[in-house]
């Protein structure tokens, strides 16, 4: 292991990537190295009980015996909500937390929003859903949200993202929030972020997908999510959670077969992917400078140059 002092302040390496590219992998390596504690970037993960459905195996945080210490996960009760801002908040209470203690913070997941959210500080992150008028809006077109939107002062919708139906509504709720409210900001630290990403042609990534399906559907998906229902969890709200869990509730529910059920998973999946990888591209141009890796590549090179890319760039090596 090789001890490390920052060149600047606030250090933070992130690891990002879709789903199936071996972030985790990557992440756990690279913090037995640098002596660092990984914070999970994964919407999911947080939940105790969601485990194969999410993909969260926490014997992969071992390397070569070394445990690697994590954090963010199992934080909530499965059935609970957490949103971004709410994680945004737990992640500087842990960032903060291991700088005092002189640990570097290794950032990892698959969830863009999160990591933008800190990356980026986004401040409307804070501002509450509003049920009664996301009621009024969801029977509206895209192009009738537009309107709704166009409303509003510029100040208050500058920054909107108008890509989707969901993001319009998001960004009428923020608006509306602003034209009679002053928001409030939270001070941060500045963070010094080395950021990795990791990509995979669309043929490796499908590929890798599709296996990983077919060991979590035999390590016991299904059975997973079933035992969920059991204890009290209600189909809405595994529903709400999405993917995996909404595609596994309806072939509990007889609604669709054991087949129809994997290739709803699988394609599912692969559009997932699909669109996480557009936002990264999306972060890239708003400023986020993404170092991006091959990750089908023997994984101890793969280790080799990421560490030596973040040691060049980021740490002053002290061997001693």
């Amino acid at each position: 292991m090789l001890p490390v002092e920052s060149k600047i302040a606030n250090p933070l390496v992130v690891i990002l990537g879709p789903t199936a590219s071996g972030k985790t992998k990557l992440a756990v390596s690279v913090s037995a190295a640098l002596d660092a504690e990984i914070i999970s970037a994964d919407s999911r993960q947080v939940f105790r009980g969601m485990d194969i459905g999410t993909g969260k195996d926490l014997t992969e945080y071992n390397y070569h015996g070394i445990n690697i210490p994590y954090h963010l996960i199992d934080i909530k009760d499965a059935g609970e909500r957490y949103h971004v801002d709410e994680f945004k908040n737990d992640f500087f209470e842990v960032f903060q937390q291991l700088t005092r203690r002189k640990k570097l913070p290794l950032l990892c997941g698959g969830t863009g929003m999160y990591i933008h959210s800190v990356l980026q500080n986004h401040a409307y992150t804070s501002i509450p859903v509003d049920l009664d008028l996301r009621s009024t809006l969801l029977v509206k077109t895209q192009q009738e949200l537009n309107t709704v939107l166009d409303q509003f002062a510029l100040e208050n919708t500058e920054h909107a993202d108008r890509s989707t139906r969901k993001r319009l509504i998001r960004a009428i709720e923020v608006a509306t929030f602003l034209a009679s409210n002053k928001l409030e900001l939270v001070p941060r630290p500045e963070i010094s972020p080395y950021i990795i990403g990791l990509y995979d042609d669309v043929g490796t990534r499908r590929e890798k997908i599709h296996k990983r399906l077919e060991r979590r559907l035999d390590e016991g998906m299904i059975e997973e999510v079933a035992g969920l229902l059991e204890s009290g969890v209600s189909a809405e709200m595994l529903c709400f959670y999405g993917l995996e869990y909404k595609i596994v509730v309806s072939y509990l529910k007889h609604q669709v077969s054991y087949a129809d059920m994997k290739t709803q998973l699988y394609n599912g999946i692969c559009q997932y992917a699909k669109r996480q990888m557009t936002f990264f591209r999306k972060m890239e141009k708003d400023g986020v400078n993404i170092h991006w890796y091959q990750a089908d590549i023997d994984p101890e090179n793969l280790r080799e140059q990421v560490l030596n890319d973040i040691k060049s760039n980021f740490f002053d090596i002290k061997t001693t």
